[in-house]
C-alpha cells in the first residue's frame, strides 16, 4: 500500500474537500482485518520491542480529527497489543486552572514520550490553534494583551514547527495523523451513541454543538495542516469513515517510521558474551545436577 498518497506535502494548500473520507482503495474489507491488520501487529509488537531494547529513539503519534473520528478505536485497536511498558497515552482535554498559568505548550512538553517508549496524544497541542482559533480562547489563556495581535495563529504555526523539529532532532520522530470523518458518518455515529445503550457513556452535547461549527473546522484544520505540515514531521490525512481501513493505514504510517528508525537489540560487552556462550555449551551437555550447579554459579 502506497500510504504517500495520504501525506500533507509541503508548500501545498490543504483543502479537505479535495480529500477521501472513505476506503479509496480496491482492498477487501475481510483479508484486512483477518489477515493484513494482525501480520501488521505482530511486526509493530517487534519493533517496539528492540525500540524498547535500544532506548534511544522515542515516538510521538499526535491523532486530531473531529469528534466521533474514531480516535479512541484506533487507539485501541492499534496499539492494544504492543507492550503496555512501552506505550503511554495522552489525552488533552480543556486545559486547567495550572495548565492556564502555563505557556500553552507546558502540559505538552509533560507528557512526551521517554526515549524507548512510543507516546500518542489523543488530540494535542493542536487544539490550541484550532480550537481556540474557532472559539476565541486566545484571551483566556493568560496571554498578555499586547502579545495577541492578527499575526498570533501565524506565530504558533511557527512555534509548532520549531518545537516539533526540535523533537526529530533529538530523537523523537513525530507522526501527525488527521482522521477525515465526513459530515454524514459523524451524525451516524453521534445518533448511535444515542441510540445504543452500550454507546451512551461516549455521548455529550458538546458533540452536537461543536458540529455546528463543521464547516469553520474544516477550514482552519485545512490552513493549520497547510502551514505545519513539513517533510521532518509531516501530516497524513486518512479517510475515517471505514474504520477497518482507518485503522489499517495507520499501523502502515507507524510502521513506515519504525523500519526507518530500524532500532536494534543492543550488543552485550564480550565478557558477558562469552559467559553466556559458556552457559549455553554447558546447557548443550548438561544433566540435572549440572543444572543445579549452574544455577548456584548465576546467583
Amino acid at each position: 500500500m502506497d500510504i504517500d498518497q495520504y501525506l500533507a506535502k509541503e508548500g501545498e494548500k490543504i483543502d479537505l474537500r479535495q480529500f477521501s473520507t472513505s476506503c479509496d482503495v480496491d482492498v477487501d474489507k475481510e483479508i484486512v482485518k483477518q489477515e493484513w491488520m494482525p501480520k501488521a501487529i505482530e511486526e509493530m509488537q517487534a519493533w517496539q520491542e528492540k525500540l524498547y531494547a535500544d532506548n534511544h529513539y522515542g515516538v510521538l503519534i499526535v491523532l486530531q480529527a473531529m469528534d466521533a473520528a474514531g480516535k479512541d478505536g484506533t487507539i485501541k485497536h492499534v496499539f492494544a497489543r504492543l507492550n503496555p511498558a512501552g506505550v503511554h497515552v495522552q489525552s488533552f482535554k480543556q486545559p486547567s486552572a495550572e495548565e492556564k498559568d502555563h505557556d500553552y505548550m507546558w502540559r505538552v512538553n509533560k507528557a512526551l514520550p521517554s526515549r524507548g517508549e512510543i507516546g500518542i496524544f489523543n488530540r494535542s497541542h493542536y487544539e490550541d490553534v484550532v480550537v481556540a482559533n474557532i472559539h476565541n480562547l486566545i484571551k483566556s489563556d493568560g496571554i498578555p494583551d499586547k502579545l495577541i495581535k492578527k499575526d498570533i495563529w501565524e506565530k504558533r504555526y511557527r512555534q509548532i514547527c520549531d518545537w516539533e523539529r526540535y523533537l526529530v532532532e533529538n530523537g523523537f520522530p513525530v507522526i501527525k495523523i488527521f482522521l477525515h470523518l465526513s459530515k454524514e458518518e459523524q451524525k451516524k455515529r453521534l445518533i448511535d451513541r444515542i441510540v445504543t445503550k452500550q454507546k451512551n457513556w461516549k455521548f455529550s452535547m458538546a458533540d452536537i454543538h461543536e458540529r455546528q461549527y463543521w464547516d469553520r473546522y474544516q477550514k482552519v484544520y485545512g490552513e493549520v495542516i497547510t502551514a505545519t505540515t513539513r517533510k521532518y514531521a509531516p501530516w497524513y490525512i486518512i479517510p475515517a469513515d471505514n474504520k477497518w481501513y482507518t485503522r489499517y493505514v495507520v499501523s502502515q504510517i507507524v510502521l513506515k517510521t519504525l523500519r526507518r528508525i530500524n532500532p536494534k537489540f543492543p550488543k552485550l560487552d564480550s565478557s558477558v558474551e562469552a559467559q553466556l556462550e559458556q552457559f549455553r555449551n554447558l546447557l548443550k551437555h548438561a544433566d540435572i545436577e549440572d543444572l543445579k550447579q549452574l544455577k548456584k554459579t548465576i546467583k
